[in-house]
């Protein structure tokens, strides 16, 4: 900085040389002066002082040449320390900006991180998110599966029970029998019983039962007084067709002295009760 004895002769007006500025001049030739004092020795030199001006041009060639030829003797005191300040300013202001460009990089590192940890839980929860759809059309593809074995299950049942129906009815151990009905607008119904297989019941034409009500089959037996085995419920369908698979009689052949087919309660009786509809005595081959 200025002392105020070389800041009162910045403007010299009688243009006389002053020595006080020359090392000010080969510092200003190497442009290490702070603002200040560069402002002071310009202004000095706007002055037209000749020999300040003849100064700065020979410091200046110096300069020039310094990387060329070595100097002829060493350079002042204040000219080294002026140098060693402009370096130290430097330096300094190195720091500052290496400080300046490591937080924003600490800072840029920061928010790369937020942004990789965004990005992890973006991903997790998008995983989340397929892993519960998976989750769903697994349960989906379950339920169909479950449902296509269940019909798989009944369509072979059927069929088993169908190919069932058919040896009772055309095995020629099996028992034919009529059902021959009380009501002469009722059509008679048929029978076939093998001893092994069951009892077949089927006919068509049938009324439409009553609204909770139902048919039952009863197997009369030979034993006098002997109550009426009951037997499976049968509804007619629209057609007025029945088809009955009895797999497991409640009674065998040699015990059994006719069929007999009521109406009851929906659900069935364990006796019943009412008139039987249908009866068809067995007769022994």
């Amino acid at each position: 900085m200025f002392e105020g004895g070389i800041a009162s002769n910045v403007v010299n007006p009688s243009n006389q040389f002053d020595d006080r500025f020359l090392e000010l001049i080969e510092a200003y030739a190497l442009g290490s002066l702070d603002p200040e004092e560069l402002a002071a020795v310009a202004a000095h030199l706007a002055t037209g002082c000749d020999e300040c001006n003849q100064a700065l041009a020979e410091s200046r060639c110096l300069v020039s040449q310094l990387a060329y030829l070595a100097p002829e003797s060493a350079p002042s005191a204040m000219l080294r320390r002026r140098v060693m300040q402009t370096v130290r300013t430097e330096l300094a202001a190195a720091k500052v900006q290496a400080s300046s460009v490591l937080a924003g990089t600490k800072s840029a590192i920061s928010l790369w991180m937020w942004a990789a940890v965004a990005a992890a839980l973006l991903f997790a929860f998008y995983n989340a998110y397929q892993a519960n759809s998976l989750q769903t059309r697994i349960h989906k593809m379950q339920e169909l599966l479950s449902a296509q074995i269940k019909l798989q299950h009944e369509s072979a049942r059927q069929l088993a029970l169908a190919e069932r129906e058919a040896i009772i009815l055309t095995n020629p151990e099996s028992l034919k029998i009529t059902l021959a009905a009380d009501n002469k607008h009722f059509p008679a119904l048929q029978a076939a019983w093998h001893q092994e297989l069951g009892i077949v019941v089927s006919g068509q034409g049938l009324p439409a039962v009553a609204r909770k009500r139902t048919l039952q089959l009863w197997l009369i037996p030979k034993t006098p007084g002997a109550k009426p085995l009951p037997s499976l419920t049968l509804q007619p369908d629209a057609e007025g067709k029945v088809d009955l698979l009895v797999g497991a009689p409640p009674d065998s052949q040699g015990a059994t002295k006719a069929l007999a087919i009521t109406e009851e309660p929906e659900g069935g009786s364990p006796q019943p009760t009412s008139k039987p509809i249908w009866v068809g005595t067995i007769a022994r081959k």
